[in-house]
């Protein structure tokens, strides 16, 4: 071999050696996909996960958050984990039925009085357990997220069960939920979250019940004539991600990962319980939608009418879960 040719020789090692250091030394990449604006506490709170782990991970890991449904709707974005399409997402509590039925616990009206309540349960080995309730199909909990209390609004008043007679209500896909407007004799719909303005705007649909913070970051009361503020039930999510993608994370980044989901999740509580406060406010400052107040009398019907929808699935759902919850609010 000539002197040249062996130069030439070493060159094309040494290139392919630095493309295959290259190729090793790319960052990680984690697709975080969820349904909602940005200036909600879930959107705000994958905002922070980013933030943290591109500042802890920095050139190790990337994370692409993916808002308003830009890759996936709810109903689709837990087989795209499985498939490993995204990564990590945060549906609402009501969308796992086909992983666990034990998730329905947090849809049965009433059931819980406040968020403070719920964080009590969410704490107690009980609610822990739910983490893992889906991992036999394949999907990990990281995490529970709070958006807040919901609120039922309408195109008519609604301050007791018979006023509800009749209306068609948008539903996520929840039997529990179905049941609860059966409950009071109105027509439940399941619908994707992305089309619950156009289907207020062209009054497809009479209501819908929301949080504070959906209600205004998505101007569903700029269709809806009034809006009921009954806390008769919860909306929170379960950040979740598939059980493979997490097993095969670095044994050095996994830990700060699931740290920074830890504080990120803090942050976006935070967030969900000062919007409750706010965005009630500036809902009502609009004067674009009426906010009603039920009496203690008034309400006291809703929760008598709903509550009998907890012994429908009381035992899908467990009885013991269903006790843990109840313990929570004393």
């Amino acid at each position: 071999m000539t002197l040249k040719s062996t130069i030439i020789s070493a060159v094309v090692g040494v290139s392919i050696a630095t493309l295959s250091t290259l190729s090793v030394a790319a960052p990680l990449k984690i697709k975080f996909s969820h349904v909602v604006a940005e200036n909600t506490p879930k959107g705000q709170m994958a905002r922070k996960f980013e933030e943290i782990v591109e500042s802890k991970l920095a050139g190790k890991v990337e994370v692409e958050v993916y808002p308003n449904s830009q890759l996936f709707g709810d109903n689709k974005v837990l087989e795209a984990l499985l498939l490993g399409d995204v990564h990590i997402a945060a549906p609402a509590l009501s969308k796992f039925k086909k992983y666990t039925k034990s998730l329905q616990l947090f849809d049965l009206p009433f059931l819980f009085k406040d968020i403070e309540s719920i964080d009590r349960f969410m704490m107690s080995d009980e609610g822990k357990s739910l983490l893992t309730s889906t991992q036999k199909k394949g999907l990990l909990g990281l995490g529970f997220l709070h958006n807040g209390m919901k609120q039922m609004s309408a195109s008519s008043k609604l301050r007791v069960p018979e006023d509800a007679k009749g209306l068609k209500f948008r539903i996520m896909s929840s039997d529990v939920l179905a049941a609860q407007y059966q409950a009071v004799d109105a027509s439940p719909l399941k619908k994707p979250f992305s089309e619950v303005f156009t289907l207020l705007q062209t009054r497809a649909i009479d209501g819908q019940e929301n949080t504070w913070s959906n209600i205004y970051s998505k101007k569903f009361f700029e269709v809806q004539d009034y809006i009921t503020s009954s806390d008769h039930g919860y909306l929170g999510y379960m950040v979740v991600t598939s059980a493979a993608f997490w097993k095969k994370l670095p044994s050095d980044i996994r830990p700060i990962v699931e740290q920074a989901l830890v504080d990120a999740i803090k942050h976006g509580n935070k967030i969900a319980m000062e919007k409750s406060i706010s965005d009630k406010q500036a809902i009502i400052e609009s004067k674009r939608s009426e906010v009603i107040e039920l009496t203690d009398a008034e309400r006291q019907q809703w929760v008598d009418i709903m509550k009998p929808v907890w012994n429908k699935f009381e035992s899908e759902i467990g009885q013991n879960l269903v006790k843990a919850a109840i313990d929570s609010n004393q």
